[in-house]
């Protein structure tokens, strides 16, 4: 789904098209309805809580996922599909307890493994209260940053030239949307070295 098609889906149907599409890519999502603050179309601390309660909900199910399911065959199947055996649990169980917030931090930031490393959370069976505390603080940071970043690229537009200046708000969205990739590719390195003990 392209970032036109995103921005058109927000603004017709506003706070019901960002529940499925915060689901599935609430980073950008997030970025892009912070850019539509200034222009009337959403409220700023509405869409903070929004993504708060979003983030904790999806972490609360792969959470779970990992502690009813994570020691079923089919998880060790799943989890040897990316690497990880039953050996490398107990190094992420000391990650979990010796540094929660630098692996919380680390896990939730590198894209396309942050689902997986909650999963390996309820794994590990990381204590509710200090997985929740962390993916808060995690959470509200990245959220609240992302909005930010997203609102004071909005009110750049004028609304008298917003049709002129959808390229640039594309060019915008397309260059945040590389600096996360690039930024969570970065930190998935960083989370793979100090798996390996490096």
């Amino acid at each position: 789904m392209t970032l036109a098609a995103i921005t058109h889906l927000i603004t017709e149907y506003r706070y019901l098209i960002l529940i499925p599409l915060s689901v599935i890519e609430g980073p950008i999502v997030a970025f892009a309805a912070g850019a539509l603050v200034p222009l009337g179309y959403f409220n700023l601390y509405v869409l903070g809580a929004f993504f708060l309660v979003v983030d904790m909900a999806k972490d609360a199910f792969y959470y779970s996922l990992g502690y009813w399911g994570g020691r079923s065959g089919w998880a060790h199947w799943l989890l040897g599909k990316i690497g990880v055996r039953t050996e490398h649990l107990e190094g992420i169980r000391e990650l979990w307890e010796k540094n929660p917030g630098k692996t919380m931090f680390i896990g939730k930031l590198s894209y396309g493994v942050a689902a997986t490393f909650v999963v390996l959370a309820g794994t590990v069976k990381m204590p509710l209260k200090k997985f929740f505390g962390w993916g808060a603080v995690v959470a509200i940071s990245q959220y609240w940053t992302l909005l930010l970043l997203g609102y004071f690229f909005g009110t750049s537009f004028s609304s008298n030239n917003i049709i002129e200046d959808v390229q640039y708000g594309v060019a915008g969205l397309a260059l945040a949307a590389s600096l996360y990739y690039m930024f969570s590719l970065y930190m998935r390195g960083k989370l793979n070295k100090k798996s390996n003990g490096k």
